[in-house]
């Protein structure tokens, strides 16, 4: 991890996400850009007087930064709609990771238009690591939620790649469906169904960690009860994992563009940090 971009707002959300991120960048020696978007769609001396005073606060937050974290920081002001802009700063920094802070929970919003950070993570190449909770630290358990996609491996390897998994205890974890139950089953027809899709599920998740090179790293399943994000954030509660990673795309990517697909679903409701990884891409 060489070079890390951090969007903030300056709200009281960002100051988690410029704290993990400065985190990163002490422990990586890596640099660090913190950009603030200034919605140019205002009048001029609107945008001219937001553009004055972010500025202003992003040189305080890099002699924080260089002078008391001791990392290369450097700011910038980007005018632009929001989430056009971090889209395009990302496009130009090309960072080893981008750090943003949790999204405001809007309901009816969210529902319409999507989230910035779920549009900002649909458009950028790199790797999205949202700050949900009080960083204090490295990581000290990383979870690889997987549905044993070829973007659930490369979420996996990256996340390997970007060294987050150093030093962190890592558990793998899959949440298999067995929902094809008929009504007639017996509840003893049912568990013996669900006991088989069990079984399957463990010999898939094991040949998918042995070909991501992951197979010393602890595996669990889990039945999908409710959804499959709040599987993944219920497991990631018991486990005590202050980090989740998921890939952006899995194996129903068409659908799930209408659907919501399970990484903005965990954006959404997680309590703690997730890093979403996108698919590679292509040549």
């Amino acid at each position: 991890m060489k070079k890390i971009l951090l969007a903030t707002d300056f709200s009281e959300r960002s100051v988690r996400a410029l704290r993990r991120a400065t985190l990163l960048a002490r422990r990586f020696a890596a640099s660090l850009v913190i950009i603030h978007v200034v919605d140019d769609d205002q009048p001029r001396r609107i945008v001219t007087s937001e553009r004055d005073a972010a500025s202003a606060l992003l040189r305080e937050l890099q002699d924080a930064a260089q002078n008391v974290d001791g990392i290369s920081c450097e700011p910038r002001v980007v005018l632009a709609d929001p989430f056009a802009g971090i889209a395009r700063a990302a496009k130009e920094e090309a960072p080893d990771i981008l750090v943003i802070g949790p999204h405001r929970r809007e309901a009816l919003r969210d529902v319409f238009v999507g989230t910035t950070a779920e549009r900002t993570i649909r458009s950028v190449t790199c790797p999205v690591l949202m700050v949900n909770a009080p960083p204090a630290g490295s990581y000290r358990h990383v979870m690889l939620a997987t549905d044993l996609s070829e973007g659930a491996r490369r979420a996996a390897q990256v996340s390997s790649e970007l060294g987050i998994l150093d030093g962190a205890v890592t558990s793998m974890l899959h949440v298999f469906d067995a929902s094809n139950t008929h009504f007639s089953m017996t509840k003893e027809e049912r568990e013996a169904y669900i006991a088989d899709e069990r079984s399957v599920a463990s010999r898939e998740l094991s040949a998918f960690a042995r070909s991501a090179g992951l197979e010393n790293v602890s595996q669990t399943l889990r039945l999908d009860e409710t959804t499959t994000a709040n599987e993944i954030l219920k497991a990631a509660q018991e486990t005590s994992a202050d980090l989740v990673v998921v890939g952006t795309h899995g194996r129903t990517a068409f659908a799930k563009f209408f659907l919501g697909s399970v990484a903005e679903a965990v954006l959404r409701i997680a309590d703690r940090d997730v890093l979403a990884v996108p698919p590679a891409m292509a040549a």
